[in-house]
């Protein structure tokens, strides 16, 4: 497996197209793979997930998890920077072996993670109707979505609580409703964004448009099931995953800082 990061230019028309469409994103992705259809389906095992970071208006990136290397050539042409990539050396964007790292993923390690996720929960709006699929629209209830603790469990960690010292609120709770939210955990949930688009250009009715709300966690996390903690950063966590949500990228909890004298 491999992990690819891709920093987009935003200044051009190109990659504003891009930005602006998830499909078109996720077909221009899946095009980096010569061997895959943009139409082959998951059976379970690996799969290419992306990721857009919006760290800033001019610095975008895109993060791509897959079984094989990426050609982001054409993504490159269209969304990059052609002239800095003239050069073999410096393609205009980063693959590295995902295995090595997945390999370092021990039980009870501590991690900071970031996941781009399409929270959604199933509702009834009266008896004897179907559920229906619904996204959660608050940030409490968007936190509870990962806090879940089945997820949590079937994912392979925990999100940690703060310690007591770092909490705003008396017990870093907010309600007594909602006890597990509030200023409890090391979660913070951020970039909220309502997708509403086409299934296909031939169809654009309204009553066939695809809409998906997207939110980003940031947080840190303990590893609970090494094994399946695998899983999660292969396969991803959750729905909407051709729509780049689920993947989940950790980094190392900064060493704290040593005291002076």
């Amino acid at each position: 497996m491999y992990l690819t990061r891709f920093r987009v230019n935003t200044a051009r028309p190109g990659a504003r197209r891009l930005l602006s469409s998830p499909q078109s994103l996720h077909a221009a992705v899946m095009a980096s793979f010569p061997a895959l259809l943009p139409t082959s389906t998951n059976t379970g095992g690996p799969r290419v997930l992306w990721r857009l970071d919006h760290n800033a208006k001019a610095e975008v990136f895109l993060y791509i998890v897959s079984p094989g290397t990426p050609d982001l050539t054409h993504l490159v042409e269209q969304a990059g920077w052609p002239a800095a990539a003239a050069s073999p050396d410096t393609p205009g964007w980063q693959s590295r072996p995902y295995a090595p790292f997945l390999d370092r993923l021990t039980t009870g390690g501590l991690w900071e993670f970031r996941l781009t996720a399409n929270p959604v929960h199933h509702i009834r709006r009266k008896d004897g109707e179907p559920t229906k699929r619904t996204a959660h629209l608050t940030p409490v209830h968007q936190k509870g979505w990962l806090l879940d603790p089945v997820r949590q469990q079937r994912a392979g960690f925990r999100v940690v609580e703060k310690p007591q010292d770092k909490r705003l609120l008396p017990g870093g709770t907010t309600d007594k409703k909602y006890e597990h939210h509030g200023d409890r955990y090391e979660l913070t949930v951020r970039d909220e964004r309502a997708l509403s688009f086409a299934k296909s250009r031939e169809d654009r009715s309204p009553a066939h448009r695809v809409k998906v709300v997207t939110v980003t966690f940031d947080g840190r996390l303990e590893v609970t099931d090494a094994d399946a903690l695998r899983r999660t950063l292969a396969q991803g966590l959750g729905r909407a995953k051709a729509y780049g949500c689920g993947l989940m990228t950790l980094a190392p909890v900064p060493s704290p800082p040593k005291p002076e004298g």
